[in-house]
């Protein structure tokens, strides 16, 4: 007759434990209720920079309204990934927050797209107005959930312009036969046709090697960004054309979130508007310093004239509409909301 031994929950982590003294193995450990819950953010801005630094105050924020409930560790510099990737794995639930552009979520949630629609904002007031509208707010929010993500707060890459590594641009017609990076994202590609460019989509982490190598002829960033990565080392001209404003956005999971104590998911909805509003004040000082700095070290720096700049939004000017029109009512609906508002 064979002998049934039967092993109770105790029982068997005393197995465990005796196997992993036998051979060495990482020790076991059981989690406790008390053990803080981990947020990873990951990002591709890089260290050192003011996203950084609201990055941080959003943790420490988190860290001291939960009492320590909640321990928040950021992952700068696409060190756990590209921008589409980052924002896949909120979606599924294997990260816990993003922080990065509205173009990025266009990956998974294609009408947030429609933000970084060419001269849709005039100035920063302008975007600060729209993005912090209820009526804006609640349609992102709808969207992002709909995807498996939560909106948490706004940040700030700023204005995009045009650098170009032999090529100085003056009008739409000096794109003509560039090969240009374009963000990931179906309003960059438009814009880059619409001006007669051959947009090349390239992740954050590729983009340099993709200089050097010569894929591309050019890229558009915001000169923090450019000179954060040193993407500008491959530029010789960079001209203000301040094309398409781009706001920065920290999302988290959403079947993540769903499962945490209701006061953990208060605090984590709560983050002061001043943080936002710091962050983009701290991004704004130092675009004046860095075009200057571009200048020392050799980037010609050329500010288009008024009808330049009219040529720019004139070959331009259909670009977020047709965007819009292919995402469908919701896309729509979105563009009609920030009119509203602007």
């Amino acid at each position: 007759m064979k002998r049934h031994v039967r092993w109770g929950f105790a029982g068997l982590l005393a197995a465990l434990a005796a196997t992993v003294a036998a051979f060495g193995l990482p020790e076991l450990r059981v989690a406790s209720a008390d053990d803080p819950i981990l947020m990873k953010i990951g990002t591709v801005a890089p260290e050192g920079t003011p996203w950084e630094k609201q990055l941080t105050e959003v943790k420490k924020y988190i860290e001291r309204e939960t009492q320590g409930k909640v321990k928040v560790k950021t992952f700068m510099g696409g060190s756990l990934g590209g921008e589409k990737q980052l924002v896949r794995r909120v979606a599924q639930n294997t990260l816990q927050a993003f922080g990065g552009s509205t173009a990025a979520l266009g990956s998974i949630v294609p009408e947030m797209d429609i933000f970084e629609g060419p001269y849709l904002f005039e100035d920063e007031s302008k975007a600060d107005r729209v993005l912090d509208s209820e009526a804006v707010k609640a349609q992102v929010r709808s969207l992002l959930e709909a995807k498996g993500l939560k909106f948490a707060l706004w940040a700030e890459n700023g204005y995009r312009s045009w650098f170009t590594k032999e090529k100085p641009i003056r009008s739409p017609e000096s794109f003509r036969g560039l090969r240009m990076r374009s963000q990931e994202s179906e309003m960059h590609h438009e814009i880059y046709r619409a001006v007669g460019a051959d947009p090349v989509p390239i992740d954050v982490t590729n983009v340099m090697q993709s200089l050097q190598t010569g894929m591309v002829d050019g890229f558009d960033n915001t000169p923090l960004f450019a000179f954060a990565t040193s993407w500008y080392q491959s530029a010789k001209h960079l001209i203000l054309s301040r094309h398409s404003y781009q706001a920065g956005i920290v999302v988290y999971s959403k079947r993540w979130f769903d499962g945490l104590p209701p006061d953990v998911q208060q605090v984590l909805l709560s983050v002061p508007q001043s943080m936002v509003d710091d962050g983009r004040q701290a991004v704004r000082k130092m675009d004046p310093i860095l075009i200057r700095n571009l200048q020392r070290f050799g980037i010609e720096v050329y500010t288009p004239s008024a009808s330049e700049q009219a040529a720019f939004r004139s070959a331009t000017s259909k670009v977020t509409a047709k965007v819009a029109a292919k995402l469908g009512a919701k896309g729509k609906k979105l563009l009609e909301t920030i009119q509203k508002e602007l």
